[in-house]
């Protein structure tokens, strides 16, 4: 018996959303007759991604930048196993505890993969007094909380920088065309390359930056419902509560749509 927190499956919506945007804003402009072309800015590109990336990295510690870049993978993933899994996992390991005792679980605690549920296992095998294993693992609970919401903050800073650098890609832009204010031509054609780094800035921001923000910390308030699941469960386990009782009350945690009928019905 182990954890199912491992296995991941790609987010639909992340995904989805990300080609729908594209799809939508680029389907636009080809139907008012734009060019594939006149988006593309090599140097926009440089300005805003380079300086987006480095007001971001005076704004947060480097050490909390790359945490942060590791999270993304949490944007496009999301866990295969919801909380009924979890629960059945739970009321397992809680028979097994009414039928030979708590310490007999003791070989299946160090085998489970999610961390979190092993530490806890584990402090309840080893005869942890219950309101100090409560207290150790609501302060685990709380940090890591904290922890991807400060990632999140990565992100939003990042989206918060980005328009603005995209319009002082845009004002360089307008620099070097009035130096050629004499050849109308050039002056056209340099405007219109000047604004793709405000397009690049602002799309970047509202189409990933702020989004990515937004999902980073929906993830975090999952995660601490899935651990507050967890530590709800071992708690019972060790009062010795019916594994049935720890079933209804565990169901608590899921939507109405995860629901048995049988509680929907009640």
């Amino acid at each position: 018996m182990a954890s199912a927190r491992a296995r991941l499956r790609m987010d639909l919506g992340s995904v989805g959303g990300l080609l729908l945007a594209g799809v939508g804003i680029f389907g636009g402009f080809w139907l008012e007759n734009g060019r594939p072309h006149q988006m593309i800015g090599i140097s926009a590109a440089l300005i805003v991604f380079g300086g987006c990336f480095g007001a971001t990295m005076v704004a947060n510690s480097p050490g909390l930048v790359r945490s942060a870049l590791g999270r993304l993978r949490e944007v496009f993933y999301e866990p295969e196993s919801g909380h009924a899994e979890t629960i059945e996992l739970i009321v397992g390991y809680a028979t097994m505890a009414r039928k030979n005792g708590i310490v007999s679980l003791e070989a299946e605690a160090s085998a489970i993969r999610d961390g979190f549920l092993r530490k806890s296992m584990l402090l309840a095998v080893d005869g942890a007094d219950l309101q100090e294993l409560r207290s150790m693992m609501d302060l685990e609970i709380d940090l890591a909380e904290q922890q991807m919401e400060r990632e999140a903050r990565v992100f939003e800073s990042a989206g918060g920088y980005a328009p603005t650098i995209g319009i002082i890609g845009a004002v360089l832009g307008l620099i070097l065309v009035m130096e050629n204010m004499r050849d109308i031509e050039k002056v056209g054609h340099g405007i219109a390359a000047a604004f793709v780094a405000t397009i690049y800035g602002v799309g970047v921001a509202n189409i990933f930056l702020l989004p990515a923000a937004h999902k980073i910390k929906i993830r975090a308030q999952s995660e601490r419902e899935r651990r507050e699941l967890m530590l709800e469960g071992v708690t019972a386990i060790v009062e010795g509560m019916n594994p049935k009782l720890i079933r209804l009350k565990l169901e608590a945690f899921l939507s109405e749509q995860e629901r048995p009928s049988r509680t929907r019905a009640a």
